[in-house]
């Protein structure tokens, strides 16, 4: 039967944590028993005796661990090293999405401001240019605003979908103002409803035919 024994463990950020565990485990093993009290896994972890590092095939008893000997944990500076890039990552593809949300809201209002003129297009009404020019340009200004933003990970989507987006909008611009600059765009309404008579045989260039009671009575005056 084994004694479990109390050993007490100094963790780098100076918290103190008494481990209950048998000494003839190795120090792989205590690294296991020690991950949820200190929130590292066993790789990021260091646990070092009498000033010297353990390694996980180590057992304790055979190294000189016994009731109440005091061992340090340090985090693995790797380790740390990593966690911190990926933090500042993090941080940085959070603000990278909140510079794209902000471009997103300034397109939602350019795009209100695309439908609004498109209708008025479709009902026939002359826009003045000058219109489809600022708001060209202000799509290009976001389409600048978004190739400014240095993306990674959902940022780097998000980016991608807005830019083909803003794009999108662009060539509806420019296809409303070739519509609108069309100068038989006015005059359509116009030619189909002449078409439309012209069909129905009002207005028609050519003259009607004779009717058959004529023609019938003709061929009797010569009989």
């Amino acid at each position: 039967m084994h004694v479990t024994r109390k050993i007490p463990i100094i963790c780098s950020n100076s918290s103190f944590c008494i481990c209950p565990i048998t000494i003839i485990h190795n120090t792989g093993e205590l690294k296991w028993v020690l991950a949820p009290l200190t929130g590292l896994h066993p790789q990021e972890q260091r646990l070092l005796f009498r000033g010297k590092e353990r390694d996980d095939a180590d057992f304790l008893h055979i190294a000189g661990v016994s009731d109440m000997s005091k061992l340090s944990l340090v985090e693995d500076p790797a380790s740390k090293e990593k966690k911190r890039e990926e933090l500042m990552q993090n941080e940085n593809i959070a603000k990278a999405c909140q510079a794209v949300a902000l471009i997103r809201d300034e397109v939602d209002k350019l795009s209100a401001q695309i439908h609004s003129l498109e209708s008025m297009v479709n009902s026939g009404k002359i826009i003045e240019e000058k219109r489809f020019t600022t708001l060209s340009e202000l799509l290009m200004r976001e389409l600048l605003n978004l190739d400014s933003i240095e993306a990674h990970g959902e940022a780097k989507v998000q980016r991608k979908i807005e830019v083909k987006r803003v794009q999108t909008l662009n060539d509806r611009v420019d296809s409303l103002k070739l519509q609108n600059s069309n100068p038989l765009r006015t005059n359509q309404a116009v030619v189909t409803t002449q078409w439309e008579r012209f069909d129905s045989g009002f207005g028609s260039l050519s003259a009607p035919p004779p009717s058959k009671s004529s023609m019938t009575m003709d061929w009797e005056h010569f009989d």
